[in-house]
C-alpha cells in the first residue's frame, strides 16, 4: 500500500478575519468621524464608482476613535504575521499604515483592484445593510494563480476561481495586497461605510 509521509499546502494566501467586540458605540463614532470628513470634502476617485473615498490617510486624525482602530489594525497585521510564520521581529520592522474611509450609497461598488507596493490590505466594516438575498456587501476575491480553469472539474475549494464574504459590521477582513479583490453594488437604500488599509514594511532604523 502507497504511504504518504507529507503533505503541504505551498504558494497559499491567507485571508484572516477578526471581530471587534462590542462594536456599537465604537462605530457610531467612526461613522460621525466620518460624515464630519465627507461634510468639507468631495473625496477622492480611486476604485470607488458612485460612492464616497475620503481624501488622505484617515490614521492622521487624532480622534479617540481613529486611533483606536489604528491600534486594531496594528495589532491584527502583526497577529498575520505571527500566524504566516514571518521570521522577521517586530522590533525589526517599521510600519507605515494608509487608511481611508468608503461609503457607498445604493449602485455604489468598488471595482477590482490590488494594492500595489503594499504588504497588507484590510477593511473594517462599520456599517453595513442587511439584505436577504444577493451579493450586495459582499468583497469577493479573485485567485491570483494562473491556469486554474481545468481544475474545476474537482470542485476542491482550495482552487476555487473566486471568495465570497460578507463581513457584519465590527468585523475586519485582512489579506496580501496583492490579491484582486471588488465589492459589489450596494443593493440597499442605506449605505454602506467601511474603512480600508494598506500597510507597508520598512526594515526599522537602529
Amino acid at each position: 500500500m502507497l504511504e504518504q509521509t507529507r503533505y503541504e499546502k505551498l504558494f497559499s494566501t491567507p485571508v484572516f478575519r477578526f471581530q471587534v467586540p462590542d462594536p456599537v458605540a465604537f462605530n457610531e463614532a467612526l461613522l460621525e468621524e466620518g460624515n464630519r470628513m465627507r461634510a468639507g470634502s468631495g473625496g477622492a476617485s480611486k476604485s470607488n464608482r458612485g460612492g464616497w473615498h475620503s481624501e488622505g490617510n484617515l490614521f492622521d486624525r487624532d480622534t479617540d476613535c481613529v486611533n483606536k482602530l489604528r491600534d486594531l489594525a496594528t495589532e491584527a497585521i502583526f497577529t498575520a504575521n505571527e500566524k504566516i510564520g514571518a521570521q522577521a521581529p517586530r522590533e525589526a520592522l517599521a510600519l507605515k499604515i494608509f487608511a481611508w474611509m468608503n461609503a457607498n450609497p445604493k449602485g455604489a461598488f468598488n471595482a477590482p483592484h490590488t494594492h500595489p507596493g503594499a504588504h497588507w490590505s484590510g477593511v473594517y466594516y462599520v456599517a453595513q445593510p442587511e439584505i436577504e438575498t444577493g451579493n450586495s456587501g459582499m468583497i469577493e476575491f479573485i485567485d491570483p494563480r494562473t491556469d486554474l480553469p481545468n481544475w474545476r472539474i474537482l470542485q476542491a475549494p482550495s482552487f476555487r476561481m473566486k471568495k465570497k464574504l460578507r463581513p457584519e459590521p465590527g468585523e475586519m477582513v485582512l489579506f496580501p495586497s496583492y490579491l484582486v479583490h471588488w465589492v459589489y453594488p450596494n443593493e440597499s437604500s442605506e449605505e454602506r461605510w467601511s474603512i480600508a488599509f494598506n500597510a507597508t514594511f520598512r526594515k526599522a532604523r537602529k
